[in-house]
């Protein structure tokens, strides 16, 4: 059913991942020029004003589908081995992400040793960590219906 625990998780888990739209990952100041690594791309601001949006339409399109595959995921409650699998494959599309992002970082002017990280750096570990709860809970709920299966 949909009320179950594995159901909260993966809602935390999408809702979190789709926070890196809006939720800075980590800014660069070099003199008068800022740089801001979002999950959609990097922007430069110049005198705190925004100069240049670069949005990153492959990364955009990777976020959300992260945060979709969460999402979509909590609907397949029915067959717990593909709702864990689909979890394992997010779990690894969301690594991927970071990866990505680390890349991104990296060729920030100035460089990762300038950055100042911000809360958006670790909401791919909260990801990980609320969907690894639900593949717990889903594995729980296995073992609950197995046991069940073995009283009949």
């Amino acid at each position: 059913m949909i009320q179950r625990i594995q159901s909260i998780w993966l809602l935390l888990a999408s809702i979190i991942i789709l926070c890196l739209l809006v939720v800075p990952i980590l800014t660069v100041v070099n003199e008068n020029t800022g740089y801001v690594l979002y999950g959609t791309g990097i922007k430069e601001f110049k005198n705190g004003v925004e100069t240049v949006s670069a949005i990153n339409t492959p990364l955009l399109i990777i976020t959300v589908l992260a945060g979709l595959l969460s999402l979509v995921n909590i609907f397949n409650f029915r067959n717990r081995t593909l709702q864990k699998r689909i979890a394992i494959i997010n779990i690894v599309l969301i690594l991927g992400l970071s990866f990505w992002l680390f890349h991104l970082a990296q060729q920030i002017p100035g460089g990762i040793e300038l950055a100042e990280i911000n809360p958006g750096m670790f909401l791919p570990l909260g990801n990980i960590i609320f969907t690894l709860l639900a593949i717990r809970s889903i594995g729980q709920d296995e073992k609950l219906i197995r046991s069940a299966e073995r009283l009949r």
